[in-house]
Order: structure tokens, then sequence, then C-alpha cells
């Protein structure tokens, strides 16, 4: 297939853009610096915080399917996942590229945003521990990195596209072991951590699967 992967040098971007070329893939990396891909591929050198309109459409024009891993590292990164994906949506519909996959994270079912302010108190796949002791300290803390993956997930909601969002816990950077649990719709119990090359791994699998668009899908060991 032609793939897009935006923000390829990131820790899920990069998987998936080794898993990508190996299979055989037609792919075009979206980086904001192309001095740290590490590989000689198609760029196109974008920053998602100040995008610029033409240059996305020239990214996925073509495309099968587009691919992001975009995320906020930092808090001044904070924003760029929904307004990121907010344009990659626009360069999307712009030039008729319908199938986008997007990494968010396992407690975002529960928390609110501008387009579902009163979601669950509780995912459906959470046990106990993680629903009273693990995930409020989780969401204390990250409180800004998760409101900004719920209004992603708004964007997605509103585009029309046919997406699918990859919504993981705890990431490592441990080797692909492509033994996981998923779930459509909720988390996994007792699943607290998945390395970012399954993770890599699920979300170009999920391209060619009809059934996951609209749906937010757990992972897990």
């Amino acid at each position: 297939m032609r793939l897009t992967i935006f923000a390829a040098t990131g820790g899920i971007g990069r998987q998936v853009l080794e898993q990508a070329l190996a299979a055989g893939h037609d792919v075009t990396a979206v980086v904001r610096n192309p001095k740290k891909l590490g590989r000689k591929v198609r760029v196109v050198t974008a920053d998602l915080s100040a995008p610029d309109p033409a240059v996305l459409e020239s990214a996925v024009r073509g495309a099968d399917g587009v691919i992001s891993g975009l995320g906020a590292v930092s808090k001044s990164d904070v924003g760029v996942a929904w307004q990121g994906t907010q344009a990659i949506v626009r360069a999307m519909k712009a030039t008729g590229v319908r199938r986008l996959i997007v990494v968010s994270a396992a407690p975002i079912s529960t928390v609110a945003s501008p387009g579902r302010p009163n979601p669950p108190e509780h995912d459906p796949g959470d046990g106990f521990f993680m629903r009273h002791v693990l995930s409020p300290v989780i969401k204390a803390v990250l409180r800004q990195h998760y409101a900004d993956l719920a209004r992603m997930e708004d964007v997605l909601r509103d585009s029309g596209l046919d997406w699918t969002v990859i919504r993981p816990p705890r990431l490592t950077d441990k080797a692909l072991t492509g033994t996981y649990r998923t779930a459509s719709g909720q988390n996994l119990r007792g699943g607290v951590v998945i390395s970012r090359a399954d993770v890599a791994q699920l979300m170009l699998r999920v391209l060619e699967q009809p059934q996951t668009i609209g749906q937010a899908i757990g992972i897990a060991y």
C-alpha cells in the first residue's frame, strides 16, 4: 500500500515506519526534522504545530492510508495532537484520502472533551485497581496531555473519515512480540503495558480491517 506516516521519528512512528518498509509498503514519512530519520525514504518536512495545508496535502495525496503517531512529548507540545490531527484531516478531505489510523491512550475513554463533556466514569475493561487507584493518579499527572488526546478523538469523530484509534496503556521500548490482546471500545482487564513495536504492528494491521472503522481499539499483553 501507499502509506503516509506522520511523526515518523517518534517512539511509535519510527516503529510504524520500520515495519511498513519491511512489509514492502510505499511510504512517505512526515517529520519535523528529517535528520532524525536515519533511513532512505520519501520525506515531507512539516511542523504540525504550525502546519502548511499545501505541504500536508502533498504528503497525503494518493495514499491508501495515513498513520499518525502524533502526541505531546512535553507540556510545551500540548495541543499538537488535536491541532495536528485536525490539519491532517483537512488535508485528507481536500485530497480524497479516507483511511486514518491514530494512536491515543487507554484512559481517554473516561476523559471529558468539548465534544464529549460527560464521558463514562469508568472504562468497562478496567478492573478495581485501575479504576480506583492507578487511573486517577495517571490522569492527574498527565491531565493536559490527556485533554489534548481527548480533543483529538473529537476531531476524528467529527471528520467523516474512515478512522480507527488505538488506545494503548503504558508504553515500553521492548521488542515486537506479535502476541497481545485487543478489544473494541474498551481497555483490557489487567492490561497495563505494551511495547511501541506491538502498537505499531496493530496500527498497520487495522488498516485492512474495515470492521475497525469508527472504533477505538484497546491493546495490552
